[in-house]
């Protein structure tokens, strides 16, 4: 199944004191460069697309070359969200992908394996998602107080990547632009016009890199 990826990750990573998480090392290769290295594994994926800061392309070029990345067709700049910035990288994609993948750049960790299920699973159901059970009781809380607890049986982690077919996505798109929503997950767009979206389990290895303690965990996981 032909699958275009679109990598985000034109954050200002405030939480991680300013320094770009997705040019920091990981093992042998930056973070970005560890998660394009599991697209580039993947036989489904035929395309990557990088959005980023502009002052941050030229890097991620450069270590696209060093880490022999051969899919990597484009890389453009973000917007003002996150929704925009997806958005940026979908116009760069080829015209006969069947499944656009959204991933994002700060999670290095996701597992080829698991890119191959949830791109099956959104062939057959039109959209899937990457994620695991939460193990911890969720509590609902309204001015401080417990109003509800959700059962945990129902509850998942998502993660990414999360991909779509092309024709459903691009309808999820111009819904919201349509009606002035913006979401924060990929999800959320083919969920707002009635779309099914397969919940793919993987593991909790798949971190997002948010905080400098996440670099330290990945260094561990990386070598697990």
């Amino acid at each position: 199944m032909d699958t275009s990826v679109v990598i985000v990750c034109a954050g200002n990573s405030t939480r991680m004191g300013g320094v770009n998480k997705i040019l920091l090392p990981l093992g042998e290769r930056l973070v970005i460069g560890v998660t394009m290295l599991a697209f580039e594994k993947c036989e489904s994926v035929k395309e990557i697309v990088i959005v980023a800061r502009e002052a941050d392309i030229p890097a991620i070029k450069a270590e696209a070359e060093a880490a022999g990345i051969t899919k990597l067709v484009a890389c453009t700049t973000g917007g003002a969200t996150r929704q925009e910035s997806v958005i940026n990288g979908i116009k760069q994609i080829s015209r006969g992908t069947k499944l656009v993948a959204v991933h994002d750049g700060a999670r290095p960790l996701v597992k080829p394996e698991h890119i191959e299920k949830v791109i099956k699973d959104a062939s057959v159901f039109g959209g899937a998602t990457l994620g695991v059970p939460v193990k911890d009781t969720i509590k609902t809380v309204d001015g401080g107080l417990i109003v509800d607890t959700p059962p945990r049986s129902s509850l998942y982690i998502t993660q990414t990547p999360q991909i779509f077919k092309r024709e459903l996505y691009f309808e999820g798109i111009d819904f919201a632009l349509e009606h002035g929503l913006d979401f924060t997950d990929d999800c959320q767009l083919v969920e707002a016009i009635g779309g099914k979206v397969a919940m793919t389990v993987g593991d909790y290895t798949n971190i997002k890199i948010t905080t400098p303690e996440d670099i330290k965990l990945a260094e561990v996981l990386l070598n697990y």
